[in-house]
């Protein structure tokens, strides 16, 4: 009986083993920054990777591609800003009212684009993305155009984020809840219906399974998440553009996503913290920076084809088999 307390510790810690660790890696990473510039890195690496969760939940698990979320995530962004900038409503309302009107949206997008697959879907994406893109140009008046827009600061309840270790928390906590919340959907039984629907569509409608639903509900999810994502990323760097949804930043999500490992729950933070971290590293270069950052992109994707996460799984592995032979 006195060993049932510990037996039940060490079974939690066992199973939240990754999330654990993610924790402590982020909560010793600020004592290893030496300035403002590391901690943006870090800001910018865990906002890409919360992006990437959402897409790799509608790509990895639900089978379904997206060359948009760029473009979601900077719309959403736009909203975000807008509400706060002309019509003075705080933060944090503004970023719900932003998800509720991405939501509304995406639901929309994703009734008649979810009906079609593969590189059709990819290209119905593109497109929405390319038109989301020249609306944030074209119209002026409310998003500055090419030129962009300054964007307030960011108070979270009367309490104004004015230096770099306090966004750092606060998107480290966000991380660390959404990795929490992915884990437990993908492990229930809406988790197990999406890898039905990846697995075969067929076999899924055969079984009473409504998949154009649950399609849906996983695009309205990711955009829900682009936009939290994008809009944070807005009021940090305190300044807007259209680059931000453009095609080249929404093929960099995708990108991240499958260099990390389609399917992977930690695959999107590997992804997210190499891209972004990466670039910074080869500065050196120069001229030659973009040459070897696509060639190292290209071996990973080469030798690695399953994603970097797949080391992991190669890692424990062999942990296993040595345990058994020891035994």
């Amino acid at each position: 009986m006195k060993n049932k307390p510990t037996n039940y510790l060490l079974q939690t810690i066992n199973s939240n083993k990754e999330i654990l660790i993610l924790t402590a890696i982020l909560v010793v990473a600020p004592f290893l920054f030496q300035n403002d510039f590391h901690y943006e890195i870090a800001i910018v690496a865990i906002l890409n990777a919360m992006i990437c969760i959402g897409l790799n939940l509608l790509m990895g698990y639900a089978g379904q591609v997206s060359l948009g979320h760029g473009a979601f995530a900077g719309l959403g962004a736009y909203i975000s800003v807008i509400l706060v900038s002309n019509y003075q409503f705080s933060p944090v309302f503004s970023i719900f009212l932003s998800i509720v009107l991405m939501s509304i949206l995406g639901f929309i997008i994703s009734k008649p684009i979810l009906k079609l697959k593969g590189h059709y879907l990819a290209m119905a994406t593109l497109g929405i993305g390319i038109i989301i893109n020249i609306v944030l140009e074209v119209e002026e008046d409310l998003t500055g155009g090419t030129d962009g827009m300054s964007v307030d600061s960011f108070t979270f309840f009367g309490y104004e984020l004015v230096d770099s270790l306090q966004w750092y928390i606060l998107v480290a906590v966000l991380l660390v809840l959404f990795i929490y919340l992915f884990e437990n959907l993908i492990n229930s039984p809406f988790g197990r219906i999406l890898k039905s629907i990846h697995d075969s569509q067929n076999a899924a409608t055969s079984v009473g399974i409504d998949v154009s639903h649950y399609k849906s509900i996983v695009f309205v999810l990711s955009v829900v998440i682009a936009t939290i994502a994008g809009s944070l990323y807005a009021f940090f760097s305190g300044f807007i553009s259209p680059g931000e949804a453009s095609f080249a930043h929404s093929i960099e999500l995708v990108v991240m996503v499958v260099l990390g490992g389609l399917g992977r729950v930690y695959g999107a933070i590997f992804g997210a913290v190499i891209l972004t971290v990466l670039p910074q590293f080869l500065t050196a270069f120069e001229e030659y920076e973009t040459l070897i950052f696509g060639l190292i992109v290209v071996a990973v994707m080469i030798f690695m084809p399953k994603g970097i996460s797949s080391l992991w799984d190669k890692i424990v592995e062999k942990k296993g088999t040595k345990n058994v032979t020891s035994n």
